[in-house]
């Protein structure tokens, strides 16, 4: 704090009361400056300052395009320091209900299909082999270090089938588009005026189609009947204009949510064991659940979701 308060005496903002915003999964932490009834934030990034230039990056291409990305007002890349423009407080996850979640996120497939028009020909491309980098985090950091399995030879060559089984379906699907990678409730903001604010796309790739609608639809910390999702990802498909059919575009969306959800099983083990943070295990159930409820959908996954049946009697003693 005081290294930030010494660099915020050079800046325009030297006058600004500093207090805490929030942090999020990264080691990036975020502050709110304010005066005069202004606010802005200022993104520390000190621990991972190679995250910036990604940032500014894709910034400047969502900006160029009219989504609606923080402002950079000033930044300092070699103490790893940005001030952005401030959306406020107010999450999707704050407002979403049974009332209004459909209105909600028709608005926000609408960001989706804007999003997917920016140019992705320069980002890293979600291919096969970091498909499956993503995926094996589940079996060393949730099944091996969080449940405590020792996996044998049977149990390794049913999870390598089933994740193969899973990129390949990923792999035919629409590819090139620009993805977010985490275009969720927690990093949709509304302004006042009703604006949706999108946060936290420095990860962003070039991948498929529905990556994004999974993030939204299948949400890690909140859920909302299948059915009504069928019809918002449908919804999807035709704001696109696509023209593939409902059962092929539902199983695109499903097997794209099991690679999703399979590495953050993974992700969320690995912030408690390794990073110390233990606030994303409450939301391993559900993300658990999706991975069960879709595996079991289809043939090629079904053998993965009675596996994972089978040691599910171990999450009240793992994340209560």
């Amino acid at each position: 704090m005081n290294k930030i308060k010494a660099w915020l005496e050079t800046t325009p903002y030297k006058d600004y009361a500093l207090t805490i915003a929030s942090a999020d999964a990264s080691f990036r932490k975020y502050y709110r400056l304010m005066k005069d009834n202004k606010s802005v934030l200022l993104m520390d990034s000190s621990l991972e300052k190679e995250s910036l230039k990604p940032f500014l990056h894709v910034t400047q291409k969502l900006s160029s395009i009219g989504i609606n990305v923080p402002k950079i007002l000033k930044q300092d890349l070699e103490l790893g320091y940005l001030i952005i423009s401030d959306f406020g407080d107010m999450l999707y996850l704050d407002i979403l209900n049974d009332n209004n979640y459909k209105e909600l996120y028709d608005k926000a497939l609408d960001a989706i299909v804007f999003m997917q028009e920016a140019d992705a020909s320069d980002l890293p491309i979600y291919d096969k082999k970091f498909l499956h980098f993503e995926m094996d985090l589940m079996k060393e950091w949730y099944l091996e270090k969080n449940l405590g399995l020792s996996l044998h030879v049977e149990d390794k060559q049913l999870i390598e089938r089933t994740l193969d089984a899973i990129s390949s379906q990923v792999e035919i699907q629409p590819q090139g588009y620009f993805v977010h990678r985490d275009f969720h409730s927690r990093n949709i903001m509304i302004e006042k005026d009703g604006t949706l604010g999108i946060i936290d796309y420095q990860d962003a790739m070039s991948g498929s189609i529905t990556y994004d609608l999974v993030s939204l639809l299948k949400d890690c910390y909140i859920e909302f009947p299948r059915e009504e999702i069928e019809k918002l990802v449908l919804s999807f498909r035709d704001k696109k204009n696509s023209m593939v059919d409902d059962k092929t575009f539902i199983k695109w969306f499903d097997f794209m949510g099991l690679q999703r959800h399979i590495k953050v099983l993974g992700i969320f083990s690995r912030l408690y064991f390794r990073d110390e943070k233990d606030g994303y295990l409450k939301e391993i159930p559900l993300v658990l659940k999706y991975v069960i409820e879709t595996a079991n959908k289809y043939d090629e996954t079904k053998e993965l979701a009675d596996f994972l049946k089978a040691h599910s009697n171990m999450l009240q003693m793992h994340f209560i």
